[in-house]
């Protein structure tokens, strides 16, 4: 601690003498406790990508529970792009526990973001146990795929990668479209191709489709329903889509598209309308925020728990025959609602936090989604098990915790509260 407190320009007599007692000593020492968790969390964070990235060559790629490297027969191997995303987090939680072998590709950061998969990775060199690794890759290098596929041989391939962000497709829709719509085609290429060579044309292929891609056709949207885009997220979404059933009816690929509506979680990223919301609410709450600064309160979605959706994204793949589905809680609810749930959940009136921000329209609005997941239920035996408000409810309880942990550092003066006015 004293070489924390020399760091900040502050002894050990300054804080516990000159009158100033237990309070700055107890402030300061959990401002060091905090500092050593960081400390120690970057040092895990530093040695769990060094131990993932470094070393993953062909005898440690394919499995990790045999003694040559080699998954045993009947376990069977999942590819997973997005891995370090909400919905590829769930997936491979729900893939391990079913037994699999799950890698994942991910895109070199200088940051890390794979905080969503720390919880359950293990050292590969614990090979009886880490039945989860990870490669670089990216979906606008065809090479990587190709390459990753014919080294790890997977059973089944679920694309869950993309920049998925609606408004900011508006600002990088040429990023947008290489990623999600020939992103999607590179990878169904590799798999085609890899099959080709190989002869295993057992390979199952999940692409991720979404709701967005109806865009202003009118509720209820079934897998009948026409595609209208009002996005170029939405309409990359919707080439991914067709690839997926190209090569499905032109190579015979088991291929399905997953057509999710709306599916969140507290690992939702911040910068998400519901997150946001969320977010706000655990730091108005705490005090750490008064203002919460948002477009369109009249938009309506079909909001599920996103731990729900992974499990159909499976189910699809476990059928006879290849299909498309369309995956919903067939309700839907306005940002206003969402509002009024999280806020009333904490005792708070949202019409006193919440300023209308010009900024936030999307250049052309989507103003009603609600699927219609009757085909999913029957053929799948699929339902949502989380309801609107527990959803809503799950994600306050989480951010208020996180807002609290934020407080601490805040109080300590090791943290400026200035996201939000």
């Amino acid at each position: 601690m004293a070489e924390f407190l020399k760091r900040k320009g502050t002894t050990i007599s300054q804080v516990a003498g000159g009158g100033r007692t237990e309070k700055p000593l107890l402030k300061a020492g959990n401002a060091y406790h905090k500092y050593r968790v960081k400390r120690n969390c970057w040092c895990k964070h530093q040695a769990f990508l060094n131990s993932k990235m470094a070393s993953q060559s062909d005898s440690s790629r394919v499995g990790s529970s045999t003694t040559n490297g080699e998954a045993p027969p009947d376990r069977k191997i999942a590819l997973i792009t997005g891995i370090t995303g909400q919905d590829g987090s769930y997936l491979t939680e729900f893939l391990l526990n079913k037994g699999y072998q799950v890698h994942g590709l991910i895109r070199r950061s200088s940051n890390f973001n794979t905080q969503r998969i720390n919880h359950i990775y293990i050292d590969p060199h614990n090979a009886h146990k880490a039945r989860m690794k990870l490669h670089y890759a990216d979906l606008s290098d065809a090479s990587s795929l190709r390459r990753w596929i014919d080294t790890i041989r997977p059973d089944e391939v679920y694309n869950l990668a993309a920049q998925s962000h609606v408004a900011v497709s508006f600002e990088i829709p040429d990023y947008t479209a290489d990623v999600v719509a020939t992103g999607a085609l590179r990878l169904l290429e590799a798999v085609r191709s890899h099959i080709a060579d190989t002869g295993r044309s057992h390979i199952r292929y999940y692409q991720a489709g979404s709701s967005e891609m109806f865009g202003s056709t009118p509720p209820p949207q079934s897998e009948d329903s026409p595609f209208h885009p009002r996005s170029p997220y939405a309409a990359s979404k919707c080439a991914a889509h067709w690839y997926t059933v190209n090569y499905r009816e032109a190579y015979g690929i088991f291929a399905c598209n997953g057509i999710l509506f709306n599916h969140e979680s507290p690992r939702r990223g911040e910068n998400f309308v519901t997150r946001k919301i969320t977010r706000a609410v655990g730091r108005i709450k705490i005090g750490l925020q008064s203002k919460l600064f948002l477009g369109n309160l009249q938009a309506s979605r079909d909001w599920g728990f996103a731990g729900d959706y992974v499990e159909a994204m499976w189910m699809m793949l476990q059928q006879e025959k290849p299909d498309d589905y369309v995956v919903a809680t067939e309700e839907s609810h306005t940002v206003e609602e969402f509002l009024e749930v999280a806020f009333g959940y904490v005792g708070l009136n949202w019409k006193d936090h919440v300023v209308i921000d010009k900024r936030y329209f999307r250049p052309a609005e989507v103003d009603n989604l609600k699927g219609d997941s009757s085909k999913a239920r029957k053929v799948l035996g699929w339902k949502p098990r989380v309801g609107f408000e527990q959803l809503v409810k799950m994600m306050v309880d989480e951010d208020i915790e996180l807002a609290k942990r934020e407080k601490v550092l805040v109080d300590a003066g090791y943290m400026d509260a200035q996201q939000q006015p």
